[in-house]
């Protein structure tokens, strides 16, 4: 199997870059700053403004499968534009396509969300998401969606870290007890795409934990994973703030689940059980 990895040195498509070198898989990734640490992988810089570079690059990697783990918040030129570069490339290389995308796509107000619901998004990054998924489905009609929520695992994620700031007092802010979502762990993540990079499943499917919890709870079960007093952590409700966004987005993911063999459990339980990988060397 040869996999290209765009996005490959952030935090989900390092975890994709690990687990397609652990397989065996022959390994591309593209970076737009620094390169990862994993060995074994053909690094390729990659800015997807750029049309011709996208090319370049399909051409030298020849993938089988592309999976693009990219990320650029609300920058349209990036997030909705690049994704459409990528999916024109993909299908002018014939290569296999995976696009990760995410439940900033809706606005929450229907709360529970499946794969047949339609974007309705409420803020620029969702809007860029929702453009890209749109494009990718019209552009190629072979290619896997995967919408997922809040990315969680191995104290690196953005709210990981912002816990462990809050409850050491090295960060002022709060955690939402009004903003719901359904956590996924990285690992768990980065298999159902690999999963998906590796079959002829088509269209759309969320790949999000079981459990819905808001930012606070989700602090909450880290902080305690940690052995951090999470009664330091301050509460406080996105409403009152003047912070755009969804408040409650829940995806229901049963119908993904029922396809994968990859098991996609709620953070009540990644958060209580040590991984492998999260264990110390003896």
């Amino acid at each position: 199997m040869r996999i290209l990895i765009i996005g490959g040195s952030g935090f989900l498509g390092a975890e994709l870059v690990r687990q397609a070198v652990a397989a065996g898989w022959e390994t591309a990734a593209t970076y737009n700053s620094r390169t990862g640490d994993v060995p074994g992988v053909s690094w390729h810089r990659l800015d997807l403004r750029v049309p011709e570079r996208i090319d370049e690059v399909l051409a030298a990697a020849a993938p089988l499968a592309v999976v693009n783990a990219s990320s650029g918040h609300s920058d349209w030129a990036v997030t909705a534009d690049g994704s459409i570069r990528v999916t024109m490339a993909a299908v002018k290389h014939g290569c296999r396509l995976v696009h990760v995308s995410s439940d900033a796509v809706f606005s929450g107000a229907r709360v529970h969300y499946d794969e047949a619901c339609l974007p309705d998004p409420v803020t620029p990054y969702g809007a860029a998401k929702a453009a890209a998924e749109t494009a990718v489905r019209l552009l190629a009609p072979a290619a896997a969606v995967a919408r997922t929520s809040l990315i969680i695992g191995h104290g690196r994620s953005v709210h990981e870290r912002m816990v462990h700031a809050l409850a050491s007092d090295a960060s002022d802010g709060a955690l939402f007890t009004d903003d719901v979502r359904c956590p996924v762990h990285v690992e768990d993540l980065a298999a159902a795409l690999c999963e998906l990079a590796t079959s002829e499943r088509a269209g759309m499917f969320h790949l999000a934990g079981a459990d819905a919890l808001s930012r606070h709870d989700l602090g909450v079960l880290i902080a305690r994973r940690a052995g951090l007093d999470a009664a330091r952590l301050p509460a406080g409700r996105r409403a009152d703030s003047l912070l755009p966004g969804a408040l409650d987005v829940r995806l229901d993911s049963r119908a993904t689940q029922s396809l994968l063999r990859t098991r996609l459990p709620g953070a009540r339980e990644f958060l209580r059980v040590a991984r492998e990988s999260e264990r110390p060397d003896p």
